[in-house]
């Protein structure tokens, strides 16, 4: 085998492209299929490393046709082959399982967006590949790893997404039909959507600047409130810190969540401002006397005028959570501005307070109207 292999040599510096391409082939196929001794493997593994240098691309490429799929192929010359040009490394980059995390990465790192393309198209792609094509992939390579059936993807790669490519709207939709998308990474999308929103110029001449910066806001707390009221135990605290990092544990989303019955959120938030212990916490919203609310909240950071109307939303919610008959959202938004309707406050975050309040009110009433109009249509039918 070697006095052959050696022979190919000779012919190769001679041969045409077309006959040189059909022996590389040739000789690819032959090393995997062959039963060959250890020194005339050695000989064609130099054979074929010979003609990676091969100044025609079709001759790399008809190797790399042969041998990319096995794991029984040379590990260097499939290094060799994934660094090449695109139409020769599509084959080693999409097909190898010789190509290790690190190689990948380093793929990924060093190669061009199209490299980056094909290792998205794997078959089976690790969390450490899915982290480097999060970080450093384009939307095409990313919305191409999403769309992986066989990518398995950390939560905090999916965060980087979010961060990074969330205002990309398939991209977006991509990550919001994911179960396991983290609720901060949800949060940072529905802030990618109220920016499209404040940004498009129609809504800017039909709303207002001013009026659609609140709209979208407004928007954001709802959508905050809801994802909230549906994430796992385990991702309230991650959240919650989240929001704080981000300013977004406002006076008036805490009312709307406490409004909301979110409590669960609404007890862990109050936990990561005052940096209580959790037990006492929960122990003094559930049963604490009125001092002990205030004074709770007061130590979160509410100002005093505030925190009145926080010990009164949890007394009502104490007092809602007691019945079955109603919506709690409806009993305690209603009876709060009937508590404060007739008060007079100088105090802005109060009033503001009491604003968010009263939409969340007339919004719970239109809901329980149209919910009216269906059963009596059902009835009447």
């Amino acid at each position: 085998m070697a006095v052959i292999v050696e022979a190919f040599l000779r012919w190769v510096e001679t041969a045409k492209t077309g006959d040189r391409a059909r022996a590389a082939n040739a000789l690819g196929r032959a090393y995997l299929q062959s039963d060959m001794s250890l020194d005339e493997r050695h000989a064609a593994e130099m054979a074929m490393t010979f003609l990676l240098d091969d100044p025609s691309p079709k001759v790399r490429l008809a190797l790399a046709e042969a041998i990319a799929w096995s794991p029984e192929a040379p590990r260097a010359v499939m290094l060799s082959l994934a660094a090449d040009q695109p139409e020769i490394a599509c084959h080693a980059v999409t097909c190898s399982p010789l190509l290790s995390d690190t190689d990948l990465v380093d793929l990924a790192a060093r190669g061009s967006s199209l490299t980056r393309m094909l290792i998205a198209a794997r078959v089976s792609i690790s969390r450490p590949v899915s982290a480097a094509l999060a970080e450093i992939g384009g939307e095409e390579e990313v919305l191409c790893l999403l769309e992986n059936e066989g990518a398995a993807i950390a939560p905090c790669s999916l965060k980087r997404i979010a961060e990074r490519l969330g205002c990309c709207c398939d991209i977006r939709n991509l990550l919001l039909d994911r179960y396991d998308l983290p609720a901060d990474a949800r949060h940072l999308l529905t802030q990618h959507v109220s920016n499209a929103l404040i940004n498009l110029p129609l809504a800017q001449a039909a709303i207002g600047t001013s009026r659609l910066h609140r709209i979208a806001r407004e928007a954001t707390e709802a959508a905050i409130v809801s994802i909230a009221g549906e994430i796992a135990p385990g991702e309230i605290c991650d959240l919650v810190e989240h929001l704080r990092v981000s300013g977004r544990l406002t006076p008036s989303f805490l009312m709307h969540t406490l409004c909301s019955g979110k409590v669960e959120f609404f007890a862990a938030a109050i936990v990561n401002l005052t940096g209580c212990d959790e037990r006492r916490v929960r122990s003094i919203l559930a049963t604490g006397r009125m001092h002990a609310v205030r004074a709770l909240y007061e130590s979160s950071g509410l100002a005093r005028e505030i925190s009145v109307v926080f010990v009164e939303a949890t007394l009502l919610w104490r007092d809602a959570s007691r019945k079955t008959s109603g919506t709690m959202l409806a009993n305690v938004c209603g009876r709060l501005l009937d508590r404060f309707r007739h008060r007079d406050s100088a105090h802005a975050a109060v009033q503001e307070l009491l604003e968010m309040v009263e939409k969340l009110h007339v919004a719970e009433q239109r809901q329980s109207a149209r919910g009216y109009a269906q059963m009596t249509s059902l009835a009447a039918a």
